[in-house]
């Protein structure tokens, strides 16, 4: 029994982490630590950095968004998000 309430445990525990990892607040504000970098071909700051691994499950959702793809989906926003070790998505 104690084996039982302990798999139940971990599983709640596994789920809710999954969970609140999945749910990303997709929001392009987040990215304004990027501002400079995108704008000026300047290597991104650590907050940077930060921000764009965060944001990287939503940039798909900016690229399509017409006011949003101009600054994400440029060479310089390539090179940032590469400079902080992701990939661009594909979209």
């Amino acid at each position: 029994m104690k084996m039982l309430k302990l798999a139940l445990y971990i599983v709640l525990i596994i789920n809710s982490l999954l969970s609140a990892k999945a749910k990303t607040d997709c929001n392009p504000i987040q990215l304004i630590p990027c501002a400079t970098a995108i704008l000026s071909s300047s290597a991104p700051s650590e907050a940077c950095c930060v921000k764009i691994k965060e944001q990287r499950p939503c940039l798909c959702k900016y690229i399509k968004n017409p006011r949003l793809q101009k600054f994400i989906n440029t060479p310089n926003a390539k090179k940032v998000i590469k400079n902080c070790g992701t990939s661009f998505p594909t979209c």
